[in-house]
């Protein structure tokens, strides 16, 4: 069975395609160093037009109006520029109610495609371009500590990290924030209180890393101004031992913090990136695609165990029924704690 990859590390060679939905222009070059918040590539998704009716605006026939057009299809105008007219004693004009380019211009209409805010791809984390994806965007590399979790709400920010967490089962609630915090990202453990998240805006945080979280406050976490990870996933559960070491050393470090929305068919998982100098060579952790097998470090997704790490000593290679009455393949791992627990191979995923 392909084992699913969560990347956790310490220390890490990390390279991000960062690419447009849709063809567009990319503002970087190779070899570029980048910021985690600079702009990569930009695009417009959804053009916005705009029909202006010159023959009603100027009070004229159409083929006068067609006279009076300034303008032909593929200028370049910016708000108030001239497009038709004058005419009449009043000298009556028409002019570009935005900038934007000129699509069509005749039979006393003109069809001006407006400028919109464009879509923006960032680099995400703080690192140098390595290749161009022409039309699309780039690929950013850099060396640090990763540690990635399972939900975020689609956004993305860069400061610094402070730690409120005691210990891997604490909950982060609004007597833990205050205004020392302004600017910062808070590393907190389970939230099941809506409030936090008014609190922070207020403050206001950068951004929130949650261990864990009531689904019921997804809705309220969606709407949030700022970026949220869940690390471990919905309901209670303690932040599994290695991502907590990992975070818990960098207390006081800028991190890059991408709430991306979870993708296994992309490859995409919410994440945090902790810039750092490496002294020596570090793990590339390119995402590679493999088999469970013994020896692999592992994640526990689903309870009883959710949230914990350890290692597969053994694999079972037929099916074995499970307490819940099911039937599935399975392993037997040993625990952070040296506990043996035999798990359903749907159940893990691969540390990397």
């Amino acid at each position: 069975m392909l084992a699913p990859v969560i990347q956790i590390s310490p220390l890490a060679k990390i390279r991000r395609h960062r690419e447009l939905p849709a063809p567009g222009k990319v503002v970087v070059r190779q070899g570029q160093k980048v910021e985690a918040l600079d702009i990569i590539a930009e695009t417009i998704l959804a053009p916005e037009h705009i029909m202006l009716n010159i023959a009603r605006s100027l009070n004229v026939t159409t083929e006068k109006a067609d006279e009076l057009i300034q303008r032909a299809a593929g200028e370049t105008i910016n708000k108030g520029d001239l497009i038709a007219g004058p005419v009449g004693l009043a000298k009556r004009v028409v002019r570009a109610p935005r900038s934007g380019r000129i699509v069509v211009a005749g039979d006393g209409l003109v069809l001006m495609q407006v400028n919109s805010t464009p879509y923006e791809v960032h680099a995400g984390m703080p690192g140098a371009v390595t290749d161009l994806i022409p039309d699309r965007g780039a690929v950013v590399e850099a060396t640090g500590a990763l540690v990635q979790g399972v939900w975020g709400n689609a956004q993305t920010e860069f400061g610094l990290m402070q730690v409120k967490m005691k210990s891997p089962d604490d909950q982060l609630t609004t007597d833990h924030l205050d205004m020392s915090q302004r600017g910062s990202i808070i590393l907190g453990g389970y939230c099941g209180d809506g409030r936090v998240f008014q609190k922070a805006a207020e403050i206001p945080l950068r951004g929130l890393i949650l261990t864990s979280m009531d689904s019921a406050l997804i809705p309220f976490a969606q709407k949030a101004p700022f970026p949220i990870l869940v690390l471990e996933g919905f309901g209670f559960h303690p932040l599994n031992a290695i991502s907590y070491n990992v975070l818990v050393t960098n207390n006081g470090r800028e991190i890059s913090l991408n709430a991306e929305a979870l993708d296994h068919y992309k490859g995409i998982r919410p994440e945090i990136v902790i810039p750092l100098g490496a002294s020596r060579e570090p793990e590339d952790s390119s995402l590679s695609v493999e088999d469970f097998a013994p020896g692999h470090k592992i994640h526990l997704v689903r309870a009883p165990h959710a949230g914990k790490t350890g290692t597969i000593a053994s694999l079972f290679h037929e099916p074995i029924r499970f307490p819940s009455g099911i039937r599935a393949l399975g392993a037997d791992i040993i625990l952070s704690n040296d506990q043996h627990v035999t798990v359903p191979l749907a159940n893990l995923e691969r540390v990397a």
